[in-house]
């Protein structure tokens, strides 16, 4: 089965949250609940779609958006839909897209394909915008059934003379006894009757067309690259067919106006790296000819290559070159023979793809006997190809002028296997690229990875300058940043920078270039160092439009790097490690995962009771009442009707309705017999006992699967904190902490996901130059102030959250916690800190927290210390004086 990285559960847990609450508490309420925007800085758009959950998952290029839409449609039917066998019309940008997707769809084995048959038990029918007259009615009734299109396909103002939306006599056993109370569905025209031969009765009756069947089906709408549909006229499109839930992918959201993109989960660059996804930094290196960007091009893969045959796993190493167009100097033909004369390079190892010359056609690129090394194109690659060999990349363009850099790049950054690499020059990305001007480049290629739904934020960590360190025999591997970074601009006038203090000016040099040729006489300003809101001001008046925008980015982008530079993990200084909890069970020395808990008392469902208390039927309203928790939550029956259907003795049995139940509660840590065996007495317990009927159980058998996973995930934790209080507190524990088991804050390797901070306070001391979730102000925000303004504080880290391979973290009964602060201080000691505000500080779930933050700091011979800070202690201390407290015992 394939195995989803740790930000893509998450994303996708997210995703479970949103929908599971909207259904019961609306979407604008679950959104904020599911994004904690607690500003309302990012209020829920509901564009013109009401209460029909419209949210989308943002993940840079190379972060598996595809996959996780297959996931999506699981989750979708389960939390929100509640249908068997949903109808899901799966929207991509492009044609070549669309037969790629329905290809890995059909495909069975496939990760995109598994999920689905999965979740509806092989009952899955695939079908391409081409193929949907083959939809049966008893195809809606036993089958999923998913039709992927291009966007274009339904984007129209006219529907008239459009397959989608035309008459299709094949469709009319799919609307018998349909009747239209609500008047969505089109209606046949004058047009219909001319195209289809209809006589003048039909005129002004339901039209027979695949987008009146998926208007009278509501289906789920998943919206590849969403980015390319946030039009007017894709509203009115989606309106057509009147959906019931829609999810967009994509890199680049729209976030900005009125109709952009109500984005749920955001994935970083650095999440994507630090789970072997993408190659990063990409080592970029200038050249002032596009021969010399060629020739190291090749001694680049050469040296790759080398490398590859130490690797357990088969690895060719690929260049990806870019020519130029036909009418322009350095074409498809100039650059193969130049390979070929100039660098010895055998016929059979280069492939030319282009619109003209496929060569790439039916070949494996992954076949060990397979013999391209280089692969030339233009822009052919742009969609539609994919492999992960492929480490360096060589344009001949202009970077900035050229709209395919950013797909063909995309390429390059696909990391093989999606599994690190021994030789550390096989996790990065290579680029030569011939530039009339150095350092242009690097801030063209900037604009490409932000256009690819990288973070400006992040652009130090995803380019460096190419190192020679590579043809030298050692790895490559990204020097601290000890120089100060400058910035070079130019201005057609003369800043006035007379309003500036004295030490401001030292940093900034105005130079006047005279006219060269064509070029007009212009001033460079050369800066050192940050820039200040009033340099910045000095710098931008007198400037309009293109040129004020672009020395806007440049300024940006300096300051970025400057933050990046003063952060000490840049500078080449190291974060102590930490011990982390352990215990010795049966005498090993194991580290506490929270499944340690499960396992001692040998947790099995089968040794609990079956019932389901809080599980109840308002007869009159058919209304699903769950109350496991104290919190009664209804879930209300679609399609309520007066009639008392319950009563009516259906074609249903127990085991059908058992093996329904499985397919929706399946658990990870228990046997599908004990489960079958446990559902099998649930539904008799329910039936004999609590007197449902059968009919009554099927038909609520949605919620009726959300109450039977709220009562495991309850007997869960009943196990699981049995297990912890013996492990932890019990008489016989024997919980310490050995450098055996130590975590460390390694430089480069902290996957921060957007939001960033972005306040004004300048942080001196976090070790990374990123801090995740940090709000401007507010009561975590001091606390996170006090502790980088303390003298005894070295370093300290905004812990991570739900990254358990890049975060510190203590356990729990159920799951992990992961405490907001780590502190290193001068002495060598180590201070976590988590903070809790005046609601929370007395909850059971600060009290556990608070419990083990304390046994660890016991276990560590005095190394560690740990505080639960709050705004105001018991003993009237703020926040410094409770943290000087600590340290000082």
């Amino acid at each position: 089965m394939f195995t989803l990285k740790n930000y893509q559960n998450n994303a996708l847990d997210a995703l479970d949250s949103f929908l599971g609450q909207a259904r019961i508490e609306g979407v604008s309420k679950a959104f904020a609940n599911v994004i904690n925007d607690t500003d309302n800085q990012r209020p829920y758009r509901p564009y013109s779609f009401g209460d029909v959950p419209y949210v989308c998952l943002r993940l840079p290029t190379g972060g598996g958006k595809t996959v996780l839409a297959s996931h999506a449609i699981r989750i979708a039917s389960q939390r929100f839909l509640q249908q068997d066998y949903p109808i899901v019309l799966w929207l991509v940008p492009s044609n070549t897209i669309r037969k790629q997707t329905v290809e890995a769809l059909k495909k069975p084995g496939h990760p995109y394909r598994q999920e689905l048959d999965r979740t509806f038990d092989n009952q899955v029918k695939i079908l391409d915008i081409d193929e949907v007259e083959q939809i049966r009615p008893q195809d809606l009734e036993h089958q999923a059934i998913v039709v992927v299109s291009t966007i274009a396909n339904l984007r129209v103002n006219d529907t008239s003379g459009r397959q989608v939306y035309a008459y299709k006599e094949v469709f009319e056993p799919c609307f018998r006894g349909v009747t239209d109370p609500d008047n969505k569905l089109e209606r046949v025209t004058e047009e219909d009757l001319k195209e289809n031969g209809l006589t003048a009765a039909e005129l002004g009756k339901i039209k027979f067309s695949f987008a009146n069947l998926l208007a009278l089906h509501q289906p789920m709408v998943v919206i590849d690259e969403a980015h390319n549909a946030r039009t007017h006229l894709t509203f009115t499109t989606l309106h057509r067919i009147h959906p019931a839930c829609i999810v967009e992918l994509t890199a680049t959201p729209n976030t900005t106006n009125v109709s952009g993109s109500n984005v749920l989960y955001h994935v970083s660059a650095a999440q994507l790296k630090a789970e072997n996804m993408i190659k990063l930094p990409i080592q970029l290196t200038e050249h002032q000819g596009w021969e010399d960007a060629v020739r190291d091009a090749v001694l680049t893969r050469e040296k790759l290559a080398i490398e590859a045959q130490k690797e357990h796993e088969y690895l060719r190493p690929i260049a990806l070159l870019q020519a130029e167009n036909a009418n322009e100097d350095v074409t498809v033909e100039v650059l193969k023979q130049h390979l070929m004369e100039e660098h010895h390079i055998a016929e059979e190892a280069i492939a030319i793809a282009t619109g003209n010359q496929r060569e790439l056609d039916g070949v494996d690129l992954f076949d060990a006997n397979c013999p391209v090394k280089f692969v030339i194109t233009i822009q052919a690659l742009k969609e539609g190809w994919d492999c992960s060999f492929a480490y360096v990349f060589t344009t001949v363009k202009s970077v900035s002028s050229s709209k395919d850099v950013e797909q063909l790049l995309g390429r390059v950054l696909r990391m093989p296997y999606a599994r690190r690499r021994q030789s550390e020059t096989l996790n990065q990305a290579y680029a030569h690229i011939a530039s009339p001007s150095f350092g242009a480049a690097a801030n063209q290629l900037t604009d490409k990875l932000v256009g690819m739904g990288f973070e400006e934020m992040e652009i130090p960590d995803l380019l460096a300058p190419g190192e020679g360190d590579l043809f030298g025999g050692q790895d490559s591997v990204v020097p601290p940043l000890k120089q100060t970074p400058k910035l070079t601009i130019k201005r057609s006038t003369r800043p006035d920078l007379s309003a500036l203090p004295a030490e401001e000016k030292v940093s900034i040099v105005v130079e006047e270039k005279p006219a060269v040729g064509e070029e007009p006489a212009a001033y460079e300003v050369k800066i050192e160092g940050h820039v200040s809101e009033k340099a910045e001001k000095a710098l931008l008046k007198g400037t309009t439009g293109k040129e004020r925008k672009a020395l806007q980015k440049q300024i940006v982008r300096q300051n970025i790097q400057v933050k990046k530079a003063q952060a000490p993990a840049s500078r080449g200084e190291h974060f102590k490690p930490l011990p982390q909890l352990c215990a010795l069970i049966q005498g090993e020395m194991e580290l506490l995962e929270p499944e340690i808990f499960l396992n001692i008392h040998h947790w099995s469902l089968l040794d609990y009771p079956v019932e389901l208390p809080g599980f109840s039927i308002d007869e009159d309203s058919k209304t699903y009442t769950l109350d496991l928790y104290g919190k009664k939550i209804k879930y209300t029956q679609t399609g309520q009707t007066t009639l008392d259907l319950d009563s009516i003795e259906g074609q249903y049995t127990e085991a059908e309705l058992v093996r329904k139940l499985d397919q929706q509660v399946r658990q990870q840590d228990i046997t599908q017999s004990d489960m079958i065996g446990f559902l099998s007495r649930l539904v008799s317990h329910l039936i004999n006992e609590r007197k449902f009927t059968l009919t009554a159980l099927y038909r609520g058998r949605f919620p009726l699967a959300n109450a039977i996973e709220a009562r495991i995930k309850l007997l869960r934790s009943k196990a699981a904190n049995n297990g912890y209080q013996d492990s932890l507190f019990g008489d016989d524990s024997q919980v310490l902490t050995s450098p055996d088991f130590m975590y460390e804050f390694k430089p480069g390797y902290y996957p921060a996901k957007p939001p960033y901070y972005s306040g004004r306070y300048l942080f001196q001391k976090h070790f990374f130059d990123r801090i995740e979730d940090l709000k401007a102000d507010g009561e975590e925000f001091n606390c996170a102030c006090v502790i980088d303004s303390l003298p005894e504080v070295k370093h300290w880290v905004r812990n991570l959250v739900k990254q358990p391979h890049a975060a510190f973290w203590l356990p729990l009964a159920e799951g992990k916690f992961y405490p907001d602060f780590v502190v290193e201080l001068n002495d060598g000691r180590m201070l976590v800190v988590e903070y809790k505000g005046e609601n929370l500080k007395t909850s059971d779930d600060s009290r556990e927290k608070d419990a083990v933050g304390q046994l660890w700091a016991r276990t560590s011979n005095g190394q560690c210390l740990f505080l639960m800070a709050v705004k105001e202690d018991d003993q009237g201390r703020d926040v410094t004086q409770q943290i000087r407290n600590v340290i000082s015992l």
